[in-house]
Formats: structure tokens, sequence, C-alpha cells
């Protein structure tokens, strides 16, 4: 019963704060796209740095880069686009020096990223994103995860936005795509979780304290970059993202986050071990190590999505060996009600990150795996077992 209550409260605020999520998309057609164009007129037309940082990305590079520069021949805006290796272990820069011979384009250029300077610490892709931003020579600079994918006009859209509202960071959440079983079990969660949570107005609100990025499509105006010091000021960061954004915002400088379903997409994990590495990696980090709000999560993911279903259980057991009675009914009832609004969750989310509501009801099992995640995170991150990304060992300057 308790958990059907928190089931139906969580679904009325998703439903709410999906319909106040703000997104940004691009004109249906050339037409309706000058017509978008003049309405937010005059405005210059900036050049554009991407910079797409890579590390053991064989599986996306060329997907990735090929998606930015077929995009960009659509783009009103010059535009660079800078590759840097982080010196892959895999085919990463093999692949990368292949699509520049076969593109033979000057606008795509190619950096086998330096050994890590040994006197600093570096974490994550903030080595390889300095070094492109050192030589990028754009108004904006544009940083891709090498998993994410640009639909046409996308680069244009963003820097139409950033330009009429004068922001100094626009970052935006793109469409999810979902491949393996693990991923259709966590990431709608996860996703529906940030929507649920997050106020993109207080974001946007220089009066807040309230900041959040997403790392797979950040576009800095490159002197407020500069001004903050870039990824270099944020070396040892792991949630680099969100620090930067917090950054932006202590500067006086304008941020703004939006879906951007129609800009892009991005598949984050491929498997089951990517998924759990990834997301152990930044969830509790990203709560500024928070250990009671990380726990409650938990709790609450496991009321939420896995109690409904192991009180029917429950029931369907009993009802097998023994009578049943009123109590049993109310609770077969109110955990099958609860289970049917789990598809309302996951359509209402489903608005913002366009994850299809497939599989919605195994929920029970993404709670839990969800729980156990968060759990973990908190173990590695304050132990340092296990915490690792790609391989790379993840340790922070006070562990």
């Amino acid at each position: 019963m308790i958990a059907l209550v928190g089931v139906s409260l969580y679904a009325a605020k998703l439903r709410r704060m999906a319909a106040m999520a703000p997104h940004l998309t691009i004109a249906a057609d050339d037409a309706s796209a000058a017509t978008a164009h003049e309405q937010r007129a005059p405005l210059a037309i900036a050049s554009v740095s991407v910079i797409i940082p890579v590390y053991n990305e064989a599986d996306n590079v060329e997907a990735c880069v090929r998606s930015v520069l077929q995009e960009t021949t659509r783009s009103a805006a010059p535009v660079e686009v800078w590759v840097v290796d982080d010196q892959s272990s895999d085919a990463t820069l093999t692949i990368a020096q292949t699509l520049q011979k076969t593109f033979n384009d000057p606008r795509l250029h190619l950096l086998a990223g330096k050994p890590r300077p040994e006197q600093q610490l570096w974490m994550g892709k903030n080595w390889a994103c300095t070094q492109a931003a050192e030589q990028a020579t754009g108004e904006f600079l544009l940083f891709l995860d090498a998993d994410v994918r640009l639909k046409p006009g996308a680069i244009a859209a963003a820097v139409q936005e950033a330009e009429a509202k004068q922001l100094d960071l626009l970052t935006c959440s793109p469409a999810i795509i979902c491949g393996c079983l693990a991923e259709w079990l966590v990431q709608p969660i996860l996703m529906n979780q940030l929507l649920a949570e997050l106020d993109f107005a207080a974001v946007a609100d220089p009066a807040t304290e309230t900041v959040f990025a997403a790392g797979p499509f950040m576009l800095f105006r490159q002197s407020a970059y500069q001004k903050i010091g870039g990824h270099r000021a944020v070396a040892s960061q792991v949630v680099e993202d969100v620090e930067l954004a917090r950054r932006i915002k202590a500067s006086g400088l304008k941020l703004e986050l939006l879906l951007a379903n129609d800009l892009a997409t991005v598949r984050m994990y491929r498997s089951f071990a990517a998924l759990w590495e990834g997301w152990t990696k930044n969830l509790y980090l990203g709560t500024q190590r928070n250990l009671t709000a990380v726990s409650l999560f938990a709790v609450t993911m496991l009321m939420l999505y896995s109690i409904p279903w192991l009180g029917l259980v429950v029931v369907l057991c009993k009802t097998a060996i023994d009578t049943v009675s009123v109590v049993d009914f109310l609770i077969a009832g109110s955990s099958i009600t609860a289970i049917l609004l789990h598809y309302d969750i996951r359509r209402s989310g489903g608005s913002a990150s366009a994850i299809p509501t497939r599989y919605w009801w195994l929920s029970g099992m993404g709670g839990a795996l969800v729980a156990a995640i968060a759990i973990a995170s908190i173990i590695k991150t304050e132990t340092g077992w296990g915490w690792t990304w790609r391989g790379r060992s993840l340790q922070l300057p006070d562990a």
C-alpha cells in the first residue's frame, strides 16, 4: 500500500516535470528554418570548433565523426572538427587516421594525444579536451562524446539558441538509445529520476546555485571557457561536466540546460559491464558524495519499482499453499496497480529521454539493479576498490 502511494506520487510528479521540461528543436524544413532564423535575427554567424575526445572508442569514433562532418555540410556556421585520441590501446587512432585520409576534409583535424603530465592529476577526458581546446579557433567550442550522433541542423540550432539568449554554456541532453537488456533496465529509470528531480529553471537562474550539465553535448562560448580555465581547471574532477557548469555559474556567466532529442542521439553504454562501470563511477560522486541522499535513493528505487513485484509474488505464492485473506487481496490489488503505473512512468519519461516503453514490465528488476549500482558507487568511490573507467584507475586527491 505504501509502495502504491509512492508510485502514484512519483508518476504524477514525473508527468508534471516532463510537461515543463524545455526542448531545443530543429525546424522541420528549410522554409521553417529560415523563418526561425528571421525570428531570431539579426544574429552573427559564429564559428564553431567541434572537439571529440576519444579513448578506446573503436566502436564509436567513425560513426560520430561521420555524423559531424555530414551535419556540418548543412551548417551556416564555419566549422572545424578536432578529434583527439587520448592514447587509446585499441584501434581508435588507426580508424581516425583512415577517416582523415578518406574524407580528405580540411575541416577535420586529428591529434594523437600526448601522455598525461606527471606533475598534475588528470581524470577522464580532461587532458584530451585541453589539448584540442588549445588549438581550436572557433568562437564556440562544442564538446561531444564519441557515442553522440548529430542530426542535420544540430550545430546551427544550438549556436543560434546560444546567440539568441547570449548563453555562455548551452548543454543539451540528447535522445537516449538503448540496445542491450541492461540498458533497457537501467537507463529509463535513471533518466526518469534525473527528469523528476531536475529543476531546469533553477539551473538557468543566475540567482541559484543549482547546476547540472549533460557531458555528451556541451557548447561553450570560447571566451567563457577561457575565463573559467577550461578543462585544465577541472583536471582532477571525475564528473567534470557538472564542475565546469558550476564554474560558469559562479563566474556570473549564463548557463542553460535543454533536452535535445531533435538534435542528437547518444548510446552511453553497449554492455552490462560498461554500464556498471560507468554509472558506479559517477553516480555517488555526482551528488558530491552525499551518503544520505544516495542511500535514500537506493531505498526509493526498491520501493517504487521492486517492492510492488515482490508483494505480488508473495501473494501468488501464498495462494498456492494457503487461503487468501482480505489483506492479501489488498496487497495484490495495490501491487498490480503500482506495476501498471510503471508503464505511465516510462511513457512520461520517454517524452523527455525519447526512450520507448519497451520492457517496461521489467521495471522491478531495473529498480533492484539501479539500487545495487547506487550502493556499489558509494563503496567504489569511498574505498577505490574497482573504481575505474575504461580500465583506467580513478583515484581522488583526498582518497
